[in-house]
């Protein structure tokens, strides 16, 4: 497992460099966010294009960036120094200060999101299963499709009219304690607690007819021992291989959630960054949530040889 995991590490390096260099690229077709400032002397528009890593040619501004080149100041403050340098359009903040205030927030919320999601699609996937043909598998299937069509930008004002205007159990907005997670967490979660409980319900009626699930019953074992310990097992593995793109999709999808619960999360960084050309912030965000989506892959496919023995990571 260690060669296999060494290797990865490596190719996610590469990946990272080059959603880098393609996102930097990208960001040369911006504006220059000094552009806004409009009575500005030369000698202001220099320094401030040194301070913002805006001066010099193409590779002059990547190598910077990068940090395999010192910055006009002398030193080096690139990402290879854990710098993503300062946003241009919060003045005097860093873009590690504004994601480290806010991404744990959206950090938070998507994990939350994670745990209902998983759990509840894993529940109704089965439960829909298990009762193959029945009422039950028709209104689990039907819930799953009422989850997927009604989008969050419905289902959040929803139950904000529901459970804090009119009932009054939950806050309606805002950051200020536990139980401003549960609305935005629910509303998060809705479509992909259907995603997965149609992936397990698909899973396990493949498995139930299997051999081992047979042999499993013919020795007396009851159906609950026989759903939970042997057939969920393997079912369960398509679910795992969607965990990894699933998290960084809450982590990332965040934005309308968070725009409806006023949450001071990262997820509102997404558009501003490309409003207002500010390509530090823009380079910091896409850089942050592709390395969760890398590390995610990751730890998916260690969990595959945990699940099940058949899957050798060396090879």
């Amino acid at each position: 497992m260690l060669p296999f995991i060494l290797r990865r590490f490596v190719g996610m390096i590469f990946v990272l460099l080059f959603v880098v260099t393609i996102t930097f690229g990208l960001t040369l077709m911006m504006p220059s966010p000094l552009t806004r400032e409009k009575a500005m002397t030369p000698e202001t528009r220099k320094r401030m294009e040194a301070k913002y890593n805006l001066d010099g040619t193409v590779w002059e501004q990547f190598t910077r960036y990068i940090g395999v080149r010192r910055m006009s100041s002398g030193e080096y403050t690139g990402l290879l120094q854990g710098n993503f340098q300062p946003s241009t359009k919060y003045a005097d903040r860093s873009v590690n200060e504004l994601l480290g205030n806010t991404l744990p927030i959206s950090a938070i919320v998507g994990f939350a999101a994670f745990l209902i999601a998983t759990a509840g699609g894993i529940w109704l996937g089965s439960l829909a299963a298990v009762r193959h043909h029945t009422p039950v598998d028709t209104g689990a299937m039907l819930a799953a499709l009422f989850l997927i069509s009604i989008p969050t930008f419905v289902v959040g004002p929803v139950l904000v009219l529901i459970f804090a205007i009119r009932l009054g159990w939950l806050p309606v907005g805002g950051w200020t304690s536990w139980a401003s997670l549960i609305l935005p967490a629910i509303t998060l979660a809705g479509p992909y607690v259907a995603y997965i409980a149609r992936l397990i319900r698909t899973s396990m009626l493949e498995v139930l007819g299997q051999d081992f699930i047979r042999t499993a019953r013919a020795k007396g074992m009851t159906d609950t021992r026989v759903i939970y310990k042997h057939a969920l097992k393997v079912a369960i593995l398509p679910v795992v291989s969607y965990l990894g793109p699933l998290a960084a999709n809450l982590l990332t999808g965040s934005l309308v959630v968070e725009t409806i619960f006023n949450l001071p999360g990262a997820g509102p960084f997404f558009i501003n960054s490309v409003l207002n050309s500010d390509r530090s912030l823009l380079l910091g965000v896409v850089i942050v949530y592709c390395t969760v989506l890398v590390v995610l892959n990751l730890a998916v496919d260690i969990a595959y040889t945990f699940l099940d023995r058949r899957i050798a990571l060396s090879s």
